[in-house]
């Protein structure tokens, strides 16, 4: 998955400022239900959250 630059440049700067690990989670959720699910508004227009649940290990490359 491609991470949006918008969601990419949230990120960075929720964890400059010392955004919790559940921040940052609602974050990359927000991102995922955008880029996987709903595809720029194009598919799953009603579903309205995804959630991180039990989460060990997330790596993101820049």
């Amino acid at each position: 998955m491609a991470l949006p630059p918008q969601y990419a440049a949230r990120l960075f700067d929720a964890q400059e400022q010392g955004a919790t690990d559940q921040d940052l989670q609602k974050i990359a959720a927000e991102a995922l239900k955008e880029v996987s699910f709903q595809d720029g508004g194009r598919r799953a227009g009603s579903l309205e959250e995804v959630r991180f649940t039990d989460v060990q290990h997330i790596d993101f490359d820049l």
